[in-house]
């Protein structure tokens, strides 16, 4: 009896395809990997340009919580290969790890390059076929894959293939969302694709304005506001998250603003608008700044009294000019509170291809335990495709290793059978 070769086709080089082509390569299987670009691993370079955050220490339950609504749908994939289980999968390929201040978890050298290199040698030492400059476009009249390349239209044919084609939010580096109506077109379910992870432009914070005032724009745009604390107007008191934002010529954005962005983003796809409420002063209680803006300042003016008592200045004394009138910055129960709750009103979030990743997309009902699709047998989808979020600090990456990890291993099995 002859045996039958097991081949499989993974599209997309980011990590969620160069995971699971090494689940598959691991199992005896033929593996061609198809990308877009001109070199696999972009975004994932890209990712690392200011230190590889590769994923979080955090312990389990913490861990999970981070995916929100779809904590129990990835809970499976990321227990089984999450933080520890990465850092040892990177030790072993010869990048040691270290864990930051914030728990988070980077290569010694803080380089993705290294990493990327030592994984790519190893996945064609097992034997995958790399395929650049390849950009899927669906199947043919006999299922084969069909690429647009630089020297016309191929197919390929491939017994079990796994889809790891991203979102939509870096379309110059082949996240482009393009795969949308080819999978919609098979009958796959597949929720919006959002921007997470993103900025946010802001209200006009005067009557008949648009945003932020030429003054502050001008003065302060791309300057860090930090150290605060933030959280919505829905959300209790206690519930502030510490960090830092950034101010954009349009409105805000950075790590305080993306633990939010979810929030955020569905709260003004809900009411229109959402309120985010900036702690100015984290390390003073509210009876603290109360007694300082109520102390008498004699001759000194507002903002000489409030650098020399709470020290606010710069952009956060700009901040207090832009959102409140001239009546509340005079008024010390309200300009304290103020201090401790700016309230900025936002108006909606900057567009999906300029966030940093993508909510949205194949949605996890219609996927089998394995990761294959109930409409398309055969066929597996990993990565940011899926319909998951997190915000940054290594949870993206570590459900991304963890779902081509699944699928992999799904279409490895689904070959054996």
């Amino acid at each position: 009896m002859t045996s039958i070769p097991l081949r499989a086709a993974v599209v997309g080089g980011g990590p969620a395809g160069l995971m699971a082509a090494e689940m598959l390569a691991r199992h005896g299987v033929a593996v061609d990997l198809f990308d877009a670009m001109p070199s696999v691993g972009r975004k994932f370079l890209l990712a690392g340009r200011g230190g590889l955050n590769l994923t979080h220490s955090d312990d389990p339950p913490k861990f999970i919580a981070h995916y929100g609504d779809r904590s129990s749908a990835l809970r499976d994939a990321v227990s089984a290969f999450g933080g520890d289980e990465i850092r040892r999968w990177s030790a072993d390929l010869g990048v040691e790890t270290f864990v930051g201040t914030s728990g988070r978890v980077f290569p010694k050298d803080m380089k993705a390059a290294p990493l990327l290199r030592a994984w790519l040698h190893r996945l064609r030492a097992a034997g995958v076929r790399f395929h650049t400059r390849h950009r899927w476009q669906g199947w043919d009249a006999d299922g084969g894959l069909v690429f647009d390349t630089p020297v016309g239209r191929v197919s390929h044919a491939a017994t079990a293939t796994v889809l790891a084609l991203g979102g939509a939010s870096w379309p110059r580096l082949g996240s482009d969302g393009a795969w949308v109506p080819l999978l919609a077109a098979r009958g796959v379910a597949i929720a919006p694709l959002r921007p997470a992870n993103c900025g946010f432009d802001v209200a006009p914070t005067r009557e008949g304005g648009a945003g932020w005032s030429d003054h502050l724009r001008q003065r302060f745009a791309g300057q860090p506001v930090k150290p605060v604390a933030a959280r919505l107007a829905t959300q209790g008191p206690l519930e502030g998250t510490q960090g830092e934002f950034v101010l954009t010529e349009t409105g805000i954005e950075g790590s305080l603003v993306y633990a939010h962005a979810a929030a955020l983003r569905d709260e003004i796809a809900a009411q229109g608008h959402a309120t985010w409420l900036i702690d100015l002063l984290p390390q003073h209680s509210p009876q603290q700044v109360l007694a300082e803006t109520q102390r008498p300042r004699g001759p000194r003016s507002l903002s000489t009294h409030l650098k020399s008592r709470l020290g606010i200045a710069g952009l956060k004394m700009a901040l207090l000019h832009e959102v409140l009138s001239p009546q509340q910055l005079h008024d010390p129960a309200q300009l304290a509170a103020a201090l401790k709750a700016l309230p900025l009103v936002l108006a909606r979030p900057r567009p999906v291809d300029e966030a940093i990743s993508t909510a949205g997309g194949v949605r996890f009902d219609a996927l089998d335990a394995n990761g294959m699709l109930r409409e398309v047998p055969g066929v597996f989808c990993a990565g940011e495709m899926l319909d998951w979020e997190a915000p940054t600090g290594g949870y993206l990456l570590t459900a991304c290793f963890a779902t081509g990890r699944v699928a992999g291993e799904g279409a490895a099995k689904w070959l054996r059978q």
